[in-house]
């Protein structure tokens, strides 16, 4: 899920072939390996890690090349309009490699799949197994119904599944940070989004498996946490809220960082922010998306807040957490907008300044309530003159914002080397800010450091560690 701080978003639609060839008892595999593609949101970068922790268990090994696999599944996205074509694509791709092994079992995982499985098994031939989000469980059944000449289907959707009692295998990770789940669903029903319909009624995880997962995350090394959930603060589980989950992860150990997303804006607390107060490994960032600066484009998108309210969220996080960073998403063009209610959400832009942004042009998504009841009656290219305005101006805000980070010593956790030059680090400040700076060998990756920030581009600070 991943973050591109101009453009895309954690449920951006890009592919990332992400397993690893992992170690397994010899006694226990099956001799067969598993490929995992994923795109979207970072749910389903940690939904392929659970699909890949239940199919190792049945004795499956991992490999990052396709052509090499036996079972091969794309875990799927359905948020952008092209996401669909974009998987048919890929899945043309993967014929050639099946022609050469007629026992290769090709599955679609994910929101895609529970949406789509109709229209996967009716038109894409090649495709072998249709998974819903709540149905991985049941995956080594339906890859032993293909085998035996079968095509196999489970979309059904959950109250209860959680997953909590299984440990994810961390695929292609960095070995520093990792994703934890704390919830699933979403009892949010924004008129323009498919997730309530995909992914199901919202259910959080229990805090107890929460914790045992972050503490063996970092007695295995690794130094940062982000809890995921498609509304943090609105986790509950047997009277412990989000505040108080984030507590219990944050005592784990002084020296694991821990972030959270995504954040509503109806829902986060004052106690949410001052429990990030509390404790240094607590990051200071919050993605607070407001979509729209208009009320009346609010309430048609059913947010169930409005400018007014956003606006009080974004102050109290100033008033409390005074070095917080903030970032957002923003859908332009939505149903109705008119050129004045396209400016309040320029207002707004300008008024909270965010560290960056996730910024789209509005895509009807069938099934949604925004498709029954309204029409998409922006013409497109005024959909996509007003997206570049909102790039240009968080462009202009995300420099002006990192530049008064400029001048001051950051806490950055070594997350590897720069994609640019490995003479040069990489890792992000409090404010999920990435900063590179030169390889210092007295550091290694997952170490903290303190570096002082120099220059910096829209998107990356620049400095040199000084201690």
């Amino acid at each position: 899920m991943f973050e591109i701080p101009t453009s895309t978003k954690q449920h951006d639609e890009s592919r990332q072939g992400e397993a690893l060839l992992l170690e397994k008892d010899p006694q226990k595999s099956n001799g067969r390996k598993l490929y995992i593609e994923s795109y979207g949101c970072q749910m389903n970068f940690s939904d392929s890690e659970i699909v890949a922790s239940i199919l190792l268990d049945k004795g499956f090994e991992t490999t990052r090349d396709y052509k090499e696999a036996d079972v091969v599944f794309i875990n799927t996205c359905s948020i952008r309009e092209n996401a669909e074509q974009r998987v048919r694509n890929r899945l043309k791709e993967f014929e050639s490699a099946k022609a050469k092994n007629p026992g290769m079992v090709v599955g679609v995982l994910g929101c895609m799949a529970e949406r789509l499985k109709s229209k996967f098994l009716e038109e894409e031939r090649l495709v072998d197994v249709v998974v819903g989000p709540d149905a991985y469980r049941d995956l080594p059944n339906l890859i032993e119904k293909v085998d035996e000449g079968s095509r196999a289907v489970n979309v059904l959707l959950s109250r209860e599944e959680t997953y909590a009692d299984i440990s994810p295998v961390r695929l292609n990770t960095n070995g520093v940070t990792a994703f934890i789940s704390i919830m699933r669903g979403c009892d949010n029903m924004c008129s323009f989004c498919v997730v309530p319909f995909t992914r199901g009624r919202e259910r959080s995880r229990d805090s107890q498996s929460i914790v045992k997962e972050a503490r063996d995350l970092f007695d295995a090394g690794y130094r940062e946490v982000t809890l995921l959930g498609q509304n943090v603060d609105s986790y509950n589980h047997e009277n412990t809220n989000f505040a108080n989950l984030l507590e219990m992860v944050a005592l784990v150990n002084p020296l694991l960082r821990v972030r959270f997303s995504t954040s509503h804006p109806k829902d986060i607390t004052d106690e949410v922010l001052y429990t990030m107060v509390k404790y240094d490994n607590i990051c200071k960032y919050i993605h607070l998306p407001v979509q729209s600066g208009n009320s009346r484009i609010l309430k048609l998108m059913n947010r169930t807040y409005d400018r007014e309210w956003y606006k009080e969220r974004v102050d109290a996080i100033r008033r409390i957490i005074p070095d917080c960073g903030i970032s957002t998403d923003v859908i332009t063009g939505f149903c109705s907008e008119t050129e004045e209610e396209y400016q309040d959400t320029l207002s707004m832009m300008d008024y909270v300044k965010y560290d960056f942004a996730y910024m789209f042009a509005y895509s009807e998504r069938p099934g949604t309530l925004a498709a029954k009841r309204y029409a998409d009656d922006v013409p497109e290219e005024v959909k996509k003159q007003r997206l570049t305005e909102v790039v240009d101006r968080q462009r202009q805000h995300s420099l002006e914002r990192l530049t008064t980070y400029v001048g001051k010593v950051h806490n950055v956790l070594i997350e590897g080397t720069s994609k640019r030059s490995d003479k040069d680090y990489c890792g992000r400040n409090d404010q999920n800010t990435m900063v590179v700076f030169p390889v210092d060998e007295r550091y290694k990756k997952g170490d903290y450091v303190r570096v002082y920030a120099e220059t910096c581009t829209s998107a990356t600070l620049i400095g040199r560690i000084i201690g």
